[in-house]
């Protein structure tokens, strides 16, 4: 079981994979931030945000998770898409777009 409430019928092959990518990261933790984000938002990010984001999955679970908590990304990361993210899990709820 992946966690996610969300299907992927109707999305393109490349928000498909990040779907997939945001739920299986490695640690069940970050498995959860990532994945609700996706879940949320995926169909209605535009194609910057999408680049951004497939480039966010990347970066290693302890230093995501500590940009996370302190609201300081490493300066290649600091993307409007990043603080959409850090903001989502601290409202518990979607954020607008900034």
């Amino acid at each position: 079981m992946t966690g996610t409430t969300r299907s992927s019928a109707g999305l393109d092959p490349r928000r498909r994979r990040i779907l997939y990518r945001s739920w299986h990261r490695g640690t069940r933790e970050m498995d959860l931030l990532m994945g609700r984000f996706a879940d949320a938002l995926i169909s209605e990010l535009s194609e910057e945000d999408v680049a951004d984001f497939e480039k966010l999955i990347e970066v290693e679970d302890p230093d995501l998770f500590g940009w996370i908590n302190t609201g300081v990304p490493d300066p290649a990361f600091d993307t409007p898409i990043f603080h959409r993210f850090r903001l989502f899990h601290l409202s518990g709820e979607s954020v607008p777009e900034i």
